[in-house]
């Protein structure tokens, strides 16, 4: 019976109705993350209400497409504008944009393309072949394991950190102490925004990424003549050429972030933004040479992209198999198999239910991952030209983007003032060489710290040994998790003492 949902799958994604829906999914997708502050959830929350009188099958797909896609699309604004188009790309900016400057425009968006498109490939098989083992790995996921998924996360400040360690760590404490602004989750306790009610929801991280690095870069930008890239712009083929060639040369850091992203994707709550900079700085500590990191390396592109699709991948798990929603996007998309009667459970994995239907979806990403691959090099030349468009004419059109598209997200006014200030936090945070990408791992992991803390204390009646003692509440994969911490808070240390005792 699976065997015969699998063949069904296939006659029923190779019909002209579910291609055409699956190519337009995409290219809104692409365009839609490539618009700074939009990102997924807002795409398909536009189309969800405009799927209604189409088939069950071509919505959910529709809706899949416009996920895939706009993961891609968040690449283009991050590469060309040192904006990102959706948060899960903020890592690639890192690199990408310098190589942007450096003329490299085109190669960086080959390999966003390439890396894409391979990860995805290669995490939706693994997905198709796997699936029931990856639905026990999430049922093993809960509280105690996130909070310690988002502190491993903390942890890569360490790591990703250059210069001073004090600077580092500051920042990373700037960018926690963000998150407590707003009511405590899951509790609800007031504090500290003002007794006004635009706070009470806290300060929205996609603002403050756009005002970090799009406002701050225009602020940069404004000193400068001419277009981005500083020096001669390649934009031909044989930086295409060197983009794919970049991508398969480095297969291990594909691999690994591509498995980064599926992992961390299926655990909910973490998403996109999560496994994006865990997978960014694994590939900077397992580097020969961490320091060309920020300027320019196409690894750390590669290592970014080829997380964004294995995310993708690994969100759907909880998202089919319990309803559970990994992120906003994944939401939205529970959503449109609720609107369209599909209830998600263990009926999506059934033959004699909704399987069928199920290996369509995962097999429409594999062929959407292709079409990625295809629509993103064949845009490549054109996009490059961006680069040597007039800053006189970039950043007006940048800024009033930035503002567009925070305001759109919650219709909040309070949002365009935190793109502002953090506009100028964020230059004068370069200027003076703190740690940005360590502030922003602050911003992005505290909400979930936080939120799975106090969940799991409640677990444990206020014990912290559910973190650490298995025999007591049987959470090996905590102990685990508690020594990788423990390992890449002081092996750096550990090394450096033995490598001395040494000699």
């Amino acid at each position: 019976m699976t065997l015969e949902s699998f063949v069904g799958a296939i006659d029923t994604l190779l019909t002209a109705e579910i291609l055409l829906w699956l190519f337009a999914g995409i290219i809104i997708g692409i365009i839609v993350g490539g618009l700074p502050g939009l990102g997924p959830p807002l795409g398909m929350a536009i189309i969800l209400p405009l799927t209604l009188p189409m088939e069950a099958a071509s919505a959910i797909i529709l809706l899949i497409g416009v996920y895939s896609g706009s993961m891609y699309g968040g690449s283009i604004a991050a590469v060309l504008i040192n904006t990102p188009g959706v948060s899960s790309s903020a890592a690639t900016m890192f690199d990408g944009y310098p190589m942007s400057k450096q003329g490299r425009a085109a190669t960086a968006l080959a390999i966003s393309a390439t890396a894409s498109a391979v990860a995805g490939l290669f995490t939706i098989t693994a997905l198709i072949l796997f699936s029931p083992a990856l639905v026990e790995m999430v049922l093993a996921v809960g509280t105690p394991e996130r909070f310690l998924v988002a502190i491993l996360g903390l942890a890569m400040i360490t790591v990703v950190t250059r210069g001073s360690a004090a600077k580092g760590l500051l920042a990373g404490v700037a960018g926690l102490l963000v998150t407590t602004v707003g009511a405590a989750q899951p509790i609800s306790l007031d504090r500290r925004y003002a007794e006004t009610l635009y706070l009470y929801d806290g300060i929205d991280f996609v603002a403050v990424l756009i005002g970090l690095f799009a406002i701050a870069e225009m602020m940069k930008l404004a000193g400068q003549e001419g277009g981005i890239a500083e020096g001669d712009v390649k934009i031909d083929r044989a930086g295409i050429k060197e983009g794919i060639a970049l991508t398969f040369k480095h297969p291990m850091t594909v691999f690994k972030s591509a498995n980064i992203g599926m992992i961390v994707g299926a655990i909910p709550g973490a998403g996109a933004t999560v496994s994006n900079f865990v997978a960014y700085s694994e590939a900077v500590r397992s580097s020969q040479d961490p320091e060309s990191f920020g300027s320019g390396n196409p690894v750390g592109v590669i290592a970014s992209e080829a997380s964004n699709n294995g995310t993708v991948a690994g969100s759907l798990v909880p998202a089919i198999s319990f309803g559970i929603p990994g992120s906003s996007s994944t939401a939205v998309l529970i959503g449109g198999l609720l609107m369209h009667r599909l209830q998600p459970g263990p009926a999506m994995f059934d033959p004699s239910g909704e399987l069928q239907l199920t290996y369509t979806l995962l097999l429409a990403l594999l062929v959407g991952n292709v079409v990625i691959l295809i629509v993103g090099l064949s845009m490549v030349t054109r996009l490059g030209y961006l680069t040597k468009i007039d800053t006189n004419y970039i950043i007006p059109m940048v800024v009033v983007l930035s503002f567009l598209g925070t305001y759109a997200l919650r219709g909040n006014p309070v949002d365009i003032l935190t793109v502002i200030v953090f506009g100028i936090i964020g230059f004068y945070m370069v200027r003076y060489n703190y740690s940005v990408i360590a502030f922003v791992l602050g911003v992005v992991l505290g909400d979930i710290a936080e939120g799975n803390l106090y969940t799991a204390l409640q677990l444990s009646d206020g014990s912290f040994m559910i973190f650490v003692n298995p025999f007591e509440y049987g959470r090996w994969l905590s102990l685990i998790l508690s020594v990788l911490i423990v390992l890449l808070v002081f092996g750096p240390y550990v090394k450096q003492w033995w490598v001395k005792r040494q000699a």
